[in-house]
């Protein structure tokens, strides 16, 4: 393809990529890097920031360098720009010595437009001899995030990223990410010495993700009724925070007639690699994981992303549901969580090596996460205000479409905070549940608690119901769990004024956990419609599905890379039947006419 002077960014956008105009502020960051700029891109997932840096490495003289700490997704990342006719490659440990020479000998001969590499390979005195050898157009940091020593995604590597600005002053430099709080992108520009870069904030806001938070009552059991209901056939993600609830989760799922795979650091390289694969090639395959799976995740057509326990950040739960719905068609964030999520992240903060300042920070963290969980408004809102953007409700999560129904609840938080005081604040929530409804127990009776005056002063509310409350008063932070004693409950300074009376409490009323129905026809009741397409239009996106599952497998790619979705749904609608009527459809650049436009023109008239 090579760096041709005369190309403009729009035709190379239109010729190499297929896209007949740049969206949001692309247009004004390539321009910006093509002429030498730095610049610091936040833009959401799936908003194409990859072509922030691809169209300017190509523009101009020289190799793009893509730091990027995903050494597992470089090969298809590669695959997808030799798809597209773009010249890329990647050094990485797990090429061969040979072939490492050969990219090497390639990048100083200015054969390549971009070259993908790990911070850890970057940093070696090799990789910067090499580069410094080379004439380079721009360098790219992906997932910048993984600068910030608070995240979610620390890497130390990133820290030492800095040498780039010392050791190439005049190459610019693009530091990318699709998450970052305000106190995050001042670390980011910080210690990247980005302090004079444009930076560009998109809107944090995916309109076609459906947030939908719920009770837990039993987690597997109402992930398997989501799927079924809403996602039978689709491709998912479920996030667990341990490695044995993973494996477990995975398990119950396979026996219960769901494709399920499982990801956790813990296993061997091998397995983890293959079942990456094979959820990036295959349709309708749930991945059971730990958050160690899933930066990068390119699979545009993932439905939905599941949470069985709590995320510990804002952050954390907006790059994990940003993995659904890349390609812009409706997707569900479903998260089940219960009181003892909050009990174990508590106690996850409590017990780390960390410093206090950490600590504080990390428990902020939690509080603006417990927030979103029980907030009476639109959970959209709140999710974006995090980011420090307004916006007005927006009808399409669970708190709008069914509000939950508040109420005064000082006198029942009066209950349960002289509860937790009576007993000492020595007992964690089951005994002081126990002794709120008045239930005869050997461990009540052994305290002589049946004798306190709170005793049975709860007895019209269930256990779900006091959990709930219990639940609410800890994320208003008018109760702790003590990890150091066995979870107990311990009142903190601002339940003071709500025990004297002095102030009134919102709580969400408890609604008891409805299972979700498979509708009497047997189909299933989706949480979003699919695109309009007539029964032909149907038919011809489904013979393209399983054309591209084909082709993709003679290329050994994942299927995406031959065509997203979107474009295959533009093909059916357009029918076209000749080589310049498919030239006009939206991912169809020139190097993809060229290879496949034959076939599909082909397809296309055996339904004509």
């Amino acid at each position: 393809m090579g760096n041709s002077s005369g190309s403009t960014a729009l035709h190379l956008l239109q010729t190499v990529f297929g896209y007949p105009a740049f969206r949001g502020q692309q247009a004004a960051i390539v321009d910006l890097v093509s002429g030498g700029g730095d610049a610091l891109v936040l833009m959401p997932t799936g908003a194409g920031k990859s072509l922030c840096y691809q169209i300017p490495a190509m523009l101009r003289d020289g190799v793009g360098v893509v730091v990027s700490p995903l050494i597992a997704l470089m090969q298809d990342q590669v695959d997808a720009l030799a798809e597209v006719g773009v010249r890329a490659a990647f050094l990485n440990s797990t090429q061969s010595f040979d072939e490492a020479m050969r990219i090497e000998r390639m990048v100083r001969n200015g054969e390549l437009d971009l070259v993908y590499v790990a911070p850890e390979r970057l940093l070696t005195p090799r990789c910067l001899a090499l580069f410094e050898a080379s004439n380079i157009a721009l360098f790219a940091i992906d997932e910048a995030h993984c600068v910030s020593q608070w995240g979610h995604d620390f890497r130390p590597e990133y820290i030492k990223l800095s040498i780039l600005h010392e050791r190439f002053p005049d190459v610019p430099r693009i530091a990318l990410t699709a998450t970052a709080d305000q106190q995050t992108r001042a670390e980011i520009a910080q210690r990247l010495q980005l302090e004079s870069a444009e930076m560009f904030v998109s809107s944090f806001d995916r309109p076609n993700i459906r947030y939908q938070i719920v009770e837990k009552a039993n987690g597997r059991k109402q992930l398997l009724d989501f799927i079924e209901s809403e996602h039978a056939g689709d491709a998912g993600i479920v996030y667990c925070l341990s490695r044995k609830k993973v494996e477990e989760t995975a398990a119950f799922l396979n026996e219960h007639g769901v494709a399920a795979l499982a990801y956790h650091a813990g296993m061997e390289l091998a397995v983890r690699s293959k079942n990456q694969s094979r959820f990036l090639r295959e349709d309708s395959i749930v991945m059971v994981a730990t958050i160690a799976f899933g930066m990068g995740i390119d699979k545009p057509d993932v439905r939905f992303v599941a949470h069985l326990d709590l995320p510990k950040s804002i952050e954390g739960y907006y790059q994990e549901t940003g993995r659904a719905g890349r390609d812009g068609q409706p997707a569900n964030a479903w998260m089940s969580y219960g009181l003892q999520d909050v009990v174990q992240q508590r106690r996850m903060i409590d017990e780390s090596e960390a410093d206090e300042a950490y600590k504080r920070v990390q428990g902020q963290k939690l509080d603006a996460m417990l927030g979103l969980c029980e907030t009476l408004g639109c959970r959209r809102v709140r999710l974006l205000d995090y980011f420090g953007q307004t916006s007005a409700a927006c009808g399409n999560c669970d708190t709008c479409q069914s509000p939950p129904v508040s109420f005064d609840g000082s006198v029942v938080v009066q209950k349960l905070l002289s509860t937790i005081y009576r007993v000492d604040q020595r007992f964690g929530a089951v005994h002081v549940i126990e002794v709120l409804r008045g239930i005869d127990t050997e461990k009540i009776r052994q305290w002589r608690h049946e004798q306190l005056s709170t005793f049975g002063i709860g007895a019209d509310r269930s256990e779900a119901e006091w959990r709930a409350v219990l639940r609410q008063v800890i994320a208003l932070g008018l109760v702790q769990v003590d990890s150091d004693a066995y979870n107990a409950l311990k009142l903190t300074d601002a339940a003071r004024p709500i025990l004297r009376g002095e102030q009134t409490i919102l709580l969400r009323r408890y609604e008891k956990p409805v299972k979700q129905k498979v509708s009497r026809s047997g189909s299933k009741t989706k949480g979003y419609v699919e695109t309009g397409l007539s029964e032909l239009e149907q038919q011809i996106f489904d013979k393209l599905r399983w054309w591209r599952v084909e082709t993709a497998r003679k290329h050994n790619v994942p299927a995406y890379v031959i065509f997203h979705d979107a474009t295959m749904r533009d093909i059916a609608k357009a029918r076209p039947l000749s080589l310049a009527q498919m030239r006009s459809i939206a991912g169809v650049g020139e190097k993809k006419l060229e290879t496949y436009g034959d076939e599909i023109v082909t397809l296309i008239g055996e339904f004509s």
